[in-house]
């Protein structure tokens, strides 16, 4: 099933420890590095926890620290999928 990147929406948001977990209107949750956002990465957990959603969804704005995400520019993939491609080394293969 192809689904859409602009059908799909963001419905929630929270945080592992190295991780920006966003929760999507089809049920998917897209977990990616935080790495890849350093302004969230080094971000308090207040200010992390102070977002909210751009047009129902579409994208997620973070007024304290001044980021913006798309969605549509989220991996639409597991999030088993999406972990393991972070993690990828070309030194360690088995990731």
């Amino acid at each position: 099933m192809t689904v859409s990147p602009i059908a799909t929406l963001a419905e929630t948001v929270r945080f592992g420890d190295e991780t920006l977990i966003v929760t999507l209107s089809d049920g998917r949750e897209i977990s990616v590095p935080l790495e890849w956002f350093p302004r969230l990465r080094d971000a308090t957990p207040e200010q992390r926890d102070n977002w909210r959603l751009i047009t129902r969804g579409i994208g997620i704005h973070w007024e304290d620290v001044d980021e913006d995400i798309a969605v549509a520019t989220l991996p639409m993939s597991s999030t088993s999928t999406v972990l393991a491609a972070a993690s990828y080394s070309p030194t360690n293969r088995t990731a």
